[in-house]
């Protein structure tokens, strides 16, 4: 009997996965972002009969898909553009967050029966999270400006524990009727943050240690998939914020990739971190649609005219609250930015501002954390309302995913910001500072190779190459020269040294800040890949 489970297990999970190669294969064809595409595909198969009802589990969304979902976006977010974009970020994060739960509880104790203030703060909490993946993914095809992008990236990654904490607070006044003071709040407030960080920082720095003694892809990376879980682990047992400490770790580690990880070993996790987010972002998307049914049938003393008007109005609000925060809240960051911290940062632009409110979409954690709403309260009651919550959240995820998702593009293009795309300033000039020291290098040790026939062709030839990078680079114009590779260990040897040049200065570039992480990444990559060839040859 117990296998007979465990082999309908694994049959519903490549469905699942089969669904996700289908359905992202025909987003790409159709050039829609595929968390789209996948919750429509979720919710027409959810009505089709012999497909299997698979139910969510908020235990595994929040305890197996969230620690590497988070951890992947942070080792791979920018921390220069992070800390410089922080005063935004934060007013998304927090002051958003906050502005959210006040309006919807305000809204839902005077419009929906039954709803006093308490459960108005649960929901509130519950929609108050933002799952950016389908912004971001619309933002980069089309070519929105990167600060923007960055912007939304670090929203996500803080407010979901912004959120997780108000959720916190809600359950605790409805379940045991308790209110926290405003002393009690910020002391809580204030440990999560404070805690949790603490213990993402304490392991990073345990797992940078551990690495300077491994130099093996498998290895690295199972370390790579232990070290979310674990972080996220130890901050649950400290009752402290789970989800800062993987952003903590994820952010510190990311950081010292390149110190980290050897060339081989860097492409591999690339490779490996890049398939598996996919997958796991791929199936928790297929699974908000196929929800639908389970949502419905908890709500059936609500007549379906009545349900489509709550959860359209309920959606309209969420979006409205967004929508009336950014703008203040942008003209308020940048006074901040600029006169407190002398940012020399952009006046923001009502266009701007406004496509920022337009992707504030709502995804997996929010319909999660509605879920796990507890189903009695302490005294043996229903929890009050709770079946209402979780079809308002998903309906909210519904229509900011799919509205708001396929409206975001031509939006974007109409409003001027389409096709913006240009060749990276920070990151040619990377490559052209890059390419200055290793032709440095080869002029000063040439001298001491004229007398090796052999050993001087070697120089000849990276003389030449490095020509017809920096022509490319500058525009220049250098004649084609001829490539003697008869002493090949000579040549090997002396472009792992040239490329270990361009390395360091790249990474020195990054800690002047001259360059973000991204454009690391993307230098090192190439860099990375040459490597690998040159042992391949070696």
């Amino acid at each position: 009997m117990e296998g007979s489970s465990v082999h309908a297990v694994e049959l519903v999970f490549l469905l699942l996965l089969l669904f996700v190669i289908v359905f992202a294969s025909l987003a790409r064809k159709l050039q829609l972002p595929y968390p789209i595409v996948l919750v429509v595909a979720g919710l027409i198969l959810s009505f089709i009969p012999g497909i299997p009802k698979i139910t969510m589990s908020p235990d595994i969304i929040f305890l197996a898909v969230l620690p590497p979902l988070l951890y992947a976006g942070a080792w791979f977010t920018s921390w220069r553009d992070f800390s410089y974009n922080i005063v935004s970020i934060l007013f998304l994060a927090f002051g958003l967050v906050g502005f959210t739960v006040w309006g919807v509880a305000e809204a839902a104790h005077g419009s929906f029966i039954h709803f006093d203030l308490r459960l108005g703060v649960v929901l509130g909490a519950v929609v108050a999270t933002t799952d950016t993946i389908a912004a971001t993914s619309i933002a980069r095809r089309v070519g929105l400006p990167q600060r923007i992008v960055d912007i939304l990236e670090g929203e996500s990654l803080v407010n979901d524990a912004t959120g997780l904490l108000a959720l916190e607070f809600g359950v605790a006044m409805v379940v045991r009727g308790q209110t926290p003071t405003l002393g009690e709040g910020f002391f809580r407030l204030t440990y999560l943050i404070g805690i949790g960080m603490a213990i993402g920082l304490v392991i990073a720095v345990i797992v940078q240690k551990i690495e300077r003694y491994l130099d093996d892809g498998p290895i690295e990376i199972v370390l790579s998939i232990m070290i979310p879980y674990i972080a996220y682990l130890a901050a649950q047992a400290a009752n402290a914020s789970a989800v800062l400490a993987v952003v903590s770790c994820g952010l510190y580690l990311g950081r010292r990739e390149s110190q980290l990880f050897s060339p081989s070993v860097r492409l591999q996790a690339f490779g490996f971190w890049s398939a598996l987010t996919f997958a796991m972002n791929g199936l928790v998307f297929v699974l908000i649609g196929l929800q639908l049914p389970f949502v419905l049938a908890g709500i059936r003393e609500y007549p379906f005219r009545t349900l489509l008007l709550y959860g359209g109005a309920f959606s309209l609000l969420v979006i409205g609250l967004r929508l009336a925060w950014v703008f203040p809240g942008a003209y308020v960051g940048y006074w901040i930015r600029r006169c407190i911290f002398h940012q020399k940062v952009e006046y923001p632009t009502l266009k701007g501002v406004f496509i920022v409110g337009w992707a504030g979409m709502r995804g997996v954690i929010a319909l999660a954390a509605a879920l796990a709403l507890p189903e009695v309260l302490a005294d043996g009651s229903p929890f009050p309302q709770r079946n209402l919550i979780i079809f308002l959240t998903f309906s909210v995820i519904l229509v900011t995913l799919i509205v708001q998702g396929l409206t975001l593009p031509p939006l974007i293009r109409v409003l001027g910001f389409g096709g913006l795309t240009r060749p990276d300033p920070e990151e040619r000039e990377a490559r052209r500072t890059m390419v200055e020291p290793a032709l440095q290098h080869i002029r000063d040790n040439r001298a001491a190779a004229e007398d090796t026939h052999h050993l001087n062709a070697a120089y000849q030839d990276a003389v030449a190459r490095y020509k017809r990078r920096l022509s490319a680079i500058t525009g220049q114009a250098y004649a084609d020269h001829g490539i003697d590779t008869q002493d090949q260990a000579h040549f090997v040897e002396l472009s792992r040294r040239l490329l270990h040049i361009e390395r360091d200065t790249a990474i020195r570039l990054r800690n002047e800040g001259r360059i973000n992480d991204r454009v690391l990444r993307q230098l090192e990559r190439e860099l990375d890949l040459n490597e690998t060839r040159l042992d391949a040859t070696s």
